[in-house]
């Protein structure tokens, strides 16, 4: 993995795992918290296809993404309970992919609740996925809402994660890399 300058954004992969569609959204974050868009997409899978296909194109996806933007760090939207088991039960698998695929590359990950989400991107927890869509659009300096909402939500838990103390997360990983000593730095100076 090649590793940018230290004066460099701490560039993030946020993902919103799902079986059908996976959400990626790749940010570059400076220490004043302000954004640039890198990459967004969605990974798919079909439906049809056995689960253990499904699951390894979701990998395989989240691989090709990770080597053309070699993140700092992955943020995965956490699972949370919803009343439908199956789609629950497709998330958690898909959330355990991401987490694995990070692992695989030696690349700190962490997990954020959708209301982690909304409250760091619109200040409020309760948000719904247009005000979520709106802030992204506004904070990247997009000229339209990002499409579908699995990458718009994959963006913020992008976001979210910088926000949150991206560099702080990661060190507890393992030693940081040079963007993330960076906003380390960063964080420090700020809490003074």
């Amino acid at each position: 993995m090649t590793s940018r300058s230290s004066l460099s954004p701490l560039r993030v992969l946020g993902i919103d795992p799902g079986l059908t569609r996976c959400g990626v959204g790749v940010v570059d974050v400076a220490p004043d918290r302000s954004a640039q868009l890198v990459h967004v997409g969605v990974v798919r899978s079909d439906p049809g296809e056995p689960i253990e296909v499904r699951l390894a194109l979701i990998a395989t996806g989240l691989r090709a993404v990770i080597e053309a933007h070699r993140p700092d760090v992955v943020a995965v939207e956490r699972v949370f309970a919803q009343h439908n088991r199956q789609t629950v039960m497709g998330t958690a698998q898909a959330s355990g992919i991401a987490l694995l695929v990070a692992g695989e590359r030696g690349l700190p990950a962490a997990t954020h609740t959708p209301s982690e989400v909304k409250a760091a991107i619109t200040g409020y927890g309760s948000a719904d996925k247009r005000q979520v869509q709106t802030m992204v659009a506004r904070v990247l300096r997009l000229d339209a809402l990002p499409q579908p909402a699995d990458a718009a939500d994959a963006l913020a838990l992008a976001l979210c994660h910088a926000w949150r103390g991206g560099a702080t997360v990661a060190a507890a990983s393992g030693p940081l890399t040079p963007a993330q000593r960076a906003w380390a730095d960063a964080e420090r100076l700020s809490r003074r």
